[in-house]
């Protein structure tokens, strides 16, 4: 009996558009797997032309391009002799559908349209394709020129099939079907279909890992089977990180398990399997209720054999333990691998961060010296690519990094912007910081361009604006701290494009912001200041993780100059010293404490609360520490704050995405930016609560 089959699945760092890059990607996958003795490929979604496109999917280039890659996959001997499932776009009867397309021997097999969209999240999917409906339906797709000339096929079949082996049956999902309540996979196991696959497009969040893992072992613990999962990995061009995690699992545990955060760009797995533990779990387990539907699924018949015919030795599989990555693990490597990415793919020659010493531009600092520690445990796995891409961005062919502090002095310049406002302790615990991971620091005093600007200003209307400390109004001040903080953005990119040229050296900087998703929920930041940048690894983390990230991070590298970081007040320092030390703080200045805003911002978007809603459920949460009347005026000047500033969402740097709550305006948070910023009709039902509550105690 023919039972012993050998599987692949990968992940593949694609690039939207990037059609030779990824040919090549794909191939080097299938290489790998052939070498490994698999006779079945699995790739993630829409691998050929990378799953960012977005509205480039309305480009009949775009189709056009894809199916040109397809046809040099078919023409390669790379991918003879076995069984290859890419993902593309395809049209037929002109309506775009997301696609796995099988072929075997310059043959197609069949194509599969994604069933179940997308459309959550940072995911749009239904804005470029539509699903197909047709459940359990086939129809014959008519193969462009290119292709037919090449295969000799007319027509292959489209539609909600599954191909059958001389040996087994395979069903294919893709990505959003396995997290589905009606998943596909379901009916195809009650049908018979041994063998599920999973091409995926699955962005990193925090802890996300742990749902996809119980969901694949979930899909064939009720009834048995084998499920391959495949995933995209690293930055495609957008604002979130394809995380990988290629698994391979058998009736309901995980066989084979590849990384969660990897610089390499082709990952592949194997396993090698016996198609009879499938049919004896089933037999067992499931027996009362594998019955055909009453309409049974197209079979797509082949003429091939996934088992080697080697049966003297049958594998007994063995089910492995899923190291899972804690918080403060993710958020080292999950922005550090998406900052290399956009790096390396920029053609810049590194990064600037002005580093204030406090929590948030740290932990930037931090991120970047992890990608660094990656970069260099790469090169030493003998990650080729990993070292062409180095010796390019720092313009030495001959370069090879020893360590990852001297790495971070070649590819990170840091700056303290002190102003008259500045103390000493944070120019102190900014300059230990750089020196301890061996960026390259400057020291820059901005109160000469301040005061020019203000001059111009006291030049233009004869006045001359003060400080709240110095007798001014809130409105003065308000501007004066405006004043630095766009000061030292203008700066920031000034010292980006000329500071290797000063050294002699070629290239420029990318800007990296340090704005974290707290202060972004209440918009407590300059708009156009140094939160402006190119990009901002911790956009989408709450305060509360930076913190844990840091103390981990200070223990696990040894980095000494964290822990006076952590320890100190969060401050803008914007305005003046009180007898030489700060007089202002963020969470003062914000009205709410960084974990109090994690809740909130959990409520608004997770939970999807407006303020009465918000307010009934803090009122419980917080009722051993705040009254009524004190939970209300949170919530309510949380409003205020989010609606008079929400505006400044739509000129947000593009950060990293890792948090559920983002506030970002880009694509994870559509919501309007002008609000009747007093709430009145949301407001008095929460006063008449309040009322109610406080009427209740008074009685009792």
């Amino acid at each position: 009996m023919e039972r012993k089959v050998t599987l692949a699945t990968c992940t593949l760092n694609q690039w939207a558009l990037d059609f030779e890059g990824n040919m090549e990607r794909i191939l080097k996958s299938i290489s790998i797997a052939k070498a490994r003795g698999a006779r079945y490929r699995l790739g993630p979604e829409l691998e050929i032309s990378g799953y960012g496109c977005a509205d480039h999917f309305h480009e009949s280039d775009t189709l056009l391009h894809s199916f040109e890659v397809l046809k040099k996959l078919l023409e390669s001997p790379v991918t003879q002799d076995i069984i290859c499932d890419v993902g593309m776009p395809i049209m037929h009867h002109n309506v775009r559908y997301n696609c796995r397309v099988l072929f075997l021997n310059r043959k197609i097999l069949l194509i599969r349209p994604k069933m179940l969209m997308a459309d959550n999240g940072n995911y749009r999917e239904l804005r470029w394709f539509s699903p197909w409906l047709h459940k359990r339906q086939v129809e014959q797709f008519f193969l462009p020129k290119m292709i037919r000339d090449l295969t000799g096929q007319e027509t292959v079949p489209f539609g909600d099939c599954v191909l059958s082996t001389n040996d087994t049956c395979i069903g294919s999902e893709i990505c959003a079907e396995l997290w589905h309540p009606q998943s596909t996979h379901i009916q195809m196991g009650l049908d018979g279909v041994e063998i599920f696959t999973n091409s995926s497009a699955s962005y990193h969040e925090l802890c996300k890992a742990n749902s996809r893992v119980t969901l694949v072992k979930a899909a064939t613990i009720k009834s048995g089977g084998i499920y391959l999962y495949a995933n995209q990995k690293g930055c495609d061009g957008d604002h979130v990180y394809y995380d990988g995690c290629p698994m391979v699992a058998i009736n309901g545990d995980i066989v084979a398990q590849g990384a969660q955060f990897s610089l390499q760009d082709v990952e592949v797995i194997t396993a090698t399997l016996d198609l009879e533990d499938v049919r004896s779990y089933r037999g067992e387990i499931c027996q009362p209720y594998l019955e055909n539907e009453l309409t049974p699924y197209h079979r797509v018949m082949v003429n091939f054999s996934l088992s080697c015919g080697d049966e003297m030795s049958l594998p007994t599989y063995q089910p492995i333990d899923w190291h899972f990555h804690s918080v403060e693990e993710e958020i080292s490597l999950g922005p550090a691998c998406w900052l290399w990415d956009y790096l390396r793919r920029s053609g810049q020659a590194g990064f600037l961060l002005p580093l204030s010493g406090g929590v948030d531009s740290a932990s930037t600092a931090c991120i970047v010296h992890s990608m660094c520690v990656q970069i260099c445990k790469a090169i030493k796995d003998g990650d080729c690519q990993v070292l062409e891409d180095v010796r390019r961005i720092v313009g030495d062919d001959s370069y090879c990094p020893q360590d990852p502090k001297e790495l971070v002095g070649h590819l990170f310049t840091t700056c303290y912007m002190a102003s008259e406002n500045s103390s000493d302790e944070t120019h102190n615990r900014a300059k230990e910081l750089a020196n301890e991971i061996g960026s390259t620091h400057i020291n820059i005093n901005i109160d000469m361009a301040v005061k020019g600007i203000i001059g111009v200003f006291s030049a233009v209307h004869g006045m001359l604006p003060r400080f709240r400390a110095n007798g001014g109004s809130q409105r003065e001040n308000l501007a004066l701290q405006n004043i630095q903080a766009r000061v030292r953005m203008v700066l920031a990119y000034l010292f980006a494009q000329l500071s290797l040229w000063s050294r002699g050296k070629p290239g420029g900087l990318l800007v990296l912001g340090s704005a974290n998703v707290d202060e972004s929920l209440t918009g407590y930041f300059t708009k156009y200041d140094c939160s402006s940048a190119d990009i901002n690894p911790i956009g989408g983390i709450s305060k509360t993780d930076l913190k844990k990230f840091l103390s981990y991070y200070a223990e696990h590298f040894q980095v000494t100059a964290l822990k006076s970081i952590l320890s100190a007040q969060p401050t803008a320092e914007l305005e003046p010293l009180s007898d030489g030390q700060v007089s202002q703080t963020d969470e003062a200045d914000m009205g709410m404490t960084y974990s109090e805003l994690s809740v909130i911002g959990r409520l608004r978007k997770i939970s999807k609360c407006g303020p009465l809603s918000m307010f009934c459920k803090l009122v419980h949460m917080w009722r051993d520490v705040l009254s009524p009347t004190e939970v209300a005026q949170k919530v309510k000047h949380f409003f205020r704050m989010y609606s008079i500033n929400r505006h400044k969402m739509t000129t947000m740097t593009p950060s990293y995405h890792a948090e559920t709550y983002s506030p970002a305006d880009q694509r994870f948070d559509h919501r309007p930016f002008l609000y009747n910023t007093r709430w009145p009709w949301q407001f008095k039902c929460i006063e008449d609560k309040v009322s109610k509550m406080e009427a209740g105690v008074a009685s009792q």
